[in-house]
């Protein structure tokens, strides 16, 4: 790989190429190549995810006889096939954002994917209704490579893109996780059908779990041939100087600035809250649905897809509009406070209107900011901790967002079991409320713009 030449990587059309300006900033056409090929493996990792707990009804039965306890431990042990991949990150994405700091983008992809595609191979093995150990083993490899993935945005597009990009190449980098969440709602459900036999739900598991594992292969074979760390010359100064830094920097002093700083910390506890409650809906959405209405497993994942959808569009329009405006605060509260307002209506008109098309419109809704809200924290963190390294505030903001989805998850499935969906909705909406109010609260301190201003000047747009 090292014998690669700048050719190799593809100039934009836009940039000199007179040999007098070598070592001024430029992009790369092979930037696109990098963050699509990112985005199919993380789609392929966030498919894994949710592909079990949608059909959770299924894989209760299915498993029933190697699941412990009451109806209520059973139920908790099927949520943590989704929480395994909250829990693994906390403790794991440290080292992660250790080695990406110090070995860049190509190994942290290279270890992604191998376990991803190890994780979905172990899932074929799976198939038998005594061996949900081994499906909970399975998806902790998964989950363990989402540790190498989650993170990758805003370091890929810090890395590859220029400064006018970056938020939206962060936009597209979430869009591939969302993509999967989409896939892993509808896809299931088409595939492994309620059905009254267990030998033909086993049948179709086999048939999900090889038809991922092939994709997976695939994807780590591309990774392997096709991603590379870095190009030729950075497409940023200010990102080269802070890219640099990071490679040099000790990782613990990082770490101690970044918990220093009360803006990042902020938008830490609010980023866990707007994401982890995003990861405790899709979570329980198959049980809230089949509370309301029974039978209805397709629509589960529909409503579900169309909530990932319409936050894919809510990802992709919030990217571009920071890059255009560079409203950091002004659109995290905004997003924030609509984002609290659908999971209100999503609460209320679920309980009091027996219409399931009420919940395809509000779920539409409140997946547009919910998930749209993604990238705008990624980006906003990335200029509230400048120059530190984006991997390691994004994967702070994930950690947190992980913590507080196991907290919302037990909580929600719990209310749910026990009481009704109508207050573990409203629990979230509380939740969400806070969040806005803290929101509100963090400085606008935009370190990376005043950077590049400084190191532009007037040419700084």
């Amino acid at each position: 790989m090292s014998s690669d030449t700048e050719e190799d990587y593809g100039r934009d059309e836009k940039q000199p190429i007179d040999g007098s300006d070598a070592n001024r900033p430029r992009v790369y056409f092979r930037r696109w190549i990098m963050v699509g090929l990112f985005c199919m493996y993380s789609m392929s990792n966030a498919y894994q995810w949710i592909h079990l707990n949608i059909i959770a009804n299924v894989i209760l039965r299915y498993y029933n006889a190697s699941l412990p306890g009451d109806s209520y431990q059973k139920q908790m042990s099927i949520d943590w096939l989704s929480m395994i991949y909250m829990l693994a990150y906390i403790p794991l994405i440290f080292p992660a954002t250790w080695l990406l700091d110090r070995k860049g983008l190509r190994v942290v992809g290279l270890a992604g994917t191998l376990l991803n595609c190890l994780g979905a191979w172990l899932k074929c093995a799976s198939v038998s209704p005594d061996r949900f150990g081994v499906l909970m083993f399975a998806q902790t490899i998964c989950a363990i490579a989402q540790i190498f993935i989650l993170g990758i945005p805003a370091r890929l597009a810090a890395v590859w893109f220029g400064p006018n990009e970056v938020s939206t190449a962060t936009a597209i980098g979430v869009f591939g996780n969302q993509v999967g969440v989409a896939i892993g709602f509808l896809v299931p459900p088409e595939i492994v059908p309620n059905s009254a036999s267990l030998d033909q739900i086993g049948h179709d598991l086999s048939m999900m779990f090889y038809g991922t594992a092939g994709v997976t292969s695939a994807l780590f074979l591309l990774v392997v041939f096709v991603f590379k760390k870095k190009p030729p010359v950075p497409p940023s100064k200010a990102q080269a100087m802070a890219v640099e830094q990071a490679a040099g920097e000790k990782y613990g002093k990082s770490l101690l600035r970044l918990v220093k700083n009360k803006g990042f910390i902020l938008l830490t506890v609010t980023y866990g809250i707007n994401t982890g409650s995003y990861y405790a809906i899709s979570t329980l959405l198959n049980p809230i649905v089949l509370h309301y209405f029974p039978d209805q497993e397709l629509n589960a994942g529909r409503i579900g897809l169309t909530i990932v959808l319409a936050g894919v569009l809510g990802s992709i329009l919030a990217g571009i509009w920071l890059d255009k405006t560079r409203t950091y605060k002004g659109t995290t509260i905004g997003i924030y406070l609509l984002s609290m307002l659908g999971m209100v209506a999503f609460t209320f008109l679920t309980k009091y209107v027996n219409q399931i098309w009420v919940l395809f419109v509000v779920g539409g809704i409140l997946g547009f900011f919910m998930t749209g809200y993604l990238p705008v924290g990624f980006e906003f963190a990335a200029e509230l901790t400048y120059p530190e390294s984006e991997g390691t505030s994004s994967g702070l903001l994930n950690a947190s967002a992980q913590f507080f989805g196991i907290i919302l998850t037990i909580g929600m499935g719990l209310l749910v079991n026990k009481v009704s969906p109508l207050e573990a909705n409203i629990t979230v909406s509380a939740a969400l409320l806070l969040g806005t109010i803290l929101t509100g609260l963090i400085k606008s301190d935009l370190r990376r713009q005043a950077a590049e201003k400084r190191v532009c000047g007037k040419d700084y747009v």
